[in-house]
């Protein structure tokens, strides 16, 4: 058998750069490249191997191990699950820092290559820099933090460990059912360590993604089923992206007359002007979804994991007679919600289908047109909401001031509804919009009109405040000919915006798009909602009087400080400014901020769809009693699993 003598940093390099997939028989380089931040933990080891020869891997420098990790997964996301970056850290804090981004990628089924530092295998200098110890357990480090929220974890703690743990590693990156986060440690000393590896562990490997078909039972179960039903909904999920069945379960709706509507993750791989499309479902979903979901007698589910936000915590589905079918790569998915599963890849398994449903009928008559007529009328009416006197904003729950303190602070009247009309109408149709967390997330899936494949790019699995920029990066690596807006809530941007830095040093534009509404909107809202009072919620300051937080708002100028990285910078009060900075923003080429000032409580509600939420069940407060009643009463019409 023929070797090479490598060190194990060097041989995991050089198995990264031959991992290849094939999908419908096209083949495609897997991983572009890797983020890092060296420390002592991985600069010897691994960051010599990527200094003498990363072969035609490309090397970036993040900010945050978090952030650079999110702008992984980003990548990943936005190529379908096709091609992946990796992502390094150094031991301890660094690689403690990418804990959340694994959870966020096996959250929402998306690959990534987690490879953090960890302590000396050998234990000689123990405790080395940044370990941690356990007295009752040595062999634990930092990175057995990964061991919940990753798909696979493995530790190489010998040189020749690392062939198993690879190939075992791009079996979980590779899988269409069961893909997430896969972390690698690296202990600090292997990494260096010599081994005399077979040259057959760095030949190319074709990782084969494989189309499956349900068994043949599974089909004509489902064939019975759906066509003993008279109102079918299709829920549109996000395997429907990654299977790029699109077109195809389009096809198959058409054929048969089946209204379909989309969760966050599902959005876009379908134009929203598409007859039968009726938007976003659940608790942000828009009215016309939400009505149909409510009579259908048939939820098909392709693709989708049903999250409480998409099935309104079990309840938003009413008929008596309801049944779930379930199309989904996974079992574990496939088997939610007693339905009737499929277990195979969308595109074929629709395809069967398809064939076999000949002459199935619905009854839908004017049904779907009523719906979505009644919503198309009220995103008209929010598309034009204005600030005037006697002001009642959407969101009704508030601290009587806000509105009149958040006028007096930044001199603004503009409304979030009106602005995300306005930016939908001005980007370009196949600009790429990205967010996670805030009250965005509900505006977008309700109201934005998505006319370009995969142009809509939400990450609602694990809705991760501070994903929105970081996953921008990774959506124009993926996808330089097109812009990348980072659709951000003044919260989030707090919370990270690290790789803001990296775009600019990388000479990758991206565009933010940043709502300042003072505070975490979207919670203050369900906080409030549910009798409570605004409690660190709001952005205020200190009152001396009370000794609360609940003074003036905390004026933050983010254009000023985005400038200061090198950011060209708007501020935006008016629809006039915000026409005009996303015109000139389209002609700049260095990334853009728009610091948009919007009023508070002007975003979107709610559409007749329940969230179930811990409230609690003894108060002094009868806002907070009614509330715990009335939750009490919506979980008897919800299913128990």
């Amino acid at each position: 058998m023929k070797t090479v003598k490598m060190t194990t940093a060097q041989a995991l390099v050089r198995f990264l750069d031959n991992q290849y997939i094939s999908f419908d028989k096209i083949e495609s380089k897997f991983i572009e490249g890797i983020f890092t931040i060296f420390g002592h933990g991985n600069v010897v080891g691994l960051g010599q191997a990527l200094d003498e020869n990363p072969g035609n891997l490309k090397v970036h420098q993040g900010r945050n191990e978090q952030g650079m990790a999110l702008a992984a997964m980003g990548f990943g996301k936005q190529n379908n699950r096709k091609k992946i970056y990796a992502a390094t850290s150094s031991v301890g804090p660094g690689a403690a820092n990418m804990v959340t981004a694994a959870a966020c990628s096996t959250a929402n089924n998306i690959p990534l290559l987690l490879l953090p530092g960890d302590v000396f295998s050998s234990r000689q200098p123990d405790p080395v820099l940044q370990q941690i110890e356990q007295p009752h357990n040595l062999s634990i480090s930092t990175n057995d933090a990964f061991k919940p929220v990753c798909k696979y974890w493995d530790r190489v703690a010998r040189p020749e460990q690392l062939m198993s743990a690879m190939i075992n590693a791009m079996r979980v990156l590779t899988d269409m059912g069961n893909t997430g986060a896969v972390c690698i440690s690296l202990p600090q000393d292997v990494q260096g360590e010599v081994h005399d590896f077979p040259k057959s562990f760095f030949e190319k490997r074709v990782h084969k993604m494989v189309r499956q078909l349900p068994s043949v039972e599974e089909l004509e179960e489902a064939i019975d089923l759906i066509k003993c039903k008279k109102k079918p909904l299709i829920i549109c999920g996000g395997g429907v992206k990654y299977s790029e069945a699109g077109k195809k379960l389009l096809a198959f709706a058409n054929k048969y007359n089946i209204p379909f509507a989309e969760t966050q993750a599902g959005k876009s791989a379908i134009k929203s002007s598409e007859e039968l499309n009726l938007g976003g479902v659940g608790v942000t979903g828009n009215l016309a979804a939400n009505m149909i979901a409510k009579e259908c007698d048939l939820v098909i589910g392709v693709g989708t994991r049903f999250t409480d936000f998409t099935t309104g915590s079990k309840s938003l589905f009413k008929n008596k007679e309801i049944e779930f079918l379930t199309i989904n790569t996974s079992r574990f998915d496939a088997s939610k919600l007693d339905a009737t599963s499929l277990v195979g890849d969308a595109k074929v398994t629709l395809e069967y289908l398809e064939d076999k449903l000949e002459y199935y009928e619905t009854e839908y008559k004017d049904e779907i047109k009523i719906a979505k007529k009644l919503w198309e009328d009220e995103l008209d009416r929010l598309n034009k909401i204005e600030y005037k006197e006697g002001f009642i904003p959407e969101v009704t729950a508030r601290v009587e001031t806000s509105i009149d303190d958040f006028i007096k602070m930044h001199d603004s009247v503009l409304t979030q509804t009106r602005a995300l009309g306005i930016i939908n109408e001005a980007l370009k149709k196949d600009s790429i919009i990205v967010g996670a967390a805030g009250s965005l997330p509900g505006d977008l899936q309700r109201v934005w009109k998505a006319e370009e494949k995969d142009s809509y790019h939400m990450e609602y699995g694990y809705s991760c405040m501070g994903y929105e920029i970081a996953a921008s990066l990774g959506a124009k690596l993926a996808s330089p000919d097109k812009e990348v807006y980072a659709m951000v809530g003044d919260g989030s941007y707090l919370m990270l915006h690290s790789e803001l830095i990296t775009a600019i040093q990388e000479k990758q534009k991206i565009n933010v798009l940043l709502f300042d509404n003072c505070g975490f909107g979207c919670i203050n809202n369900l906080q409030m909602g549910n009798g409570i009072g605004s409690l660190c919620t709001e952005f205020r300051h200190r009152n001396e009087e009370t000794n609360k937080l609940d003074g003036d708002f905390v004026k933050i100028d983010f254009a000023k400080v985005a400038s200061g990285y090198g950011v060209k910078t708007y501020t935006v009060k008016t629809i006039e400014e915000l026409k005009i900075a996303l015109e000139d923003a389209k002609k700049q080429s260095i990334s853009t901020l728009i610091d948009i000032k919007v009023l508070p409580k002007t975003m979107t509600d709610g559409y007749d769809a329940w969230w179930h939420v811990g409230i609690a069940g003894v108060s002094e407060k009868d806002r907070v009693k009614e509330a715990y009643e009335a939750k009490k009463e919506s979980l008897k019409l919800a299913r128990q699993y």
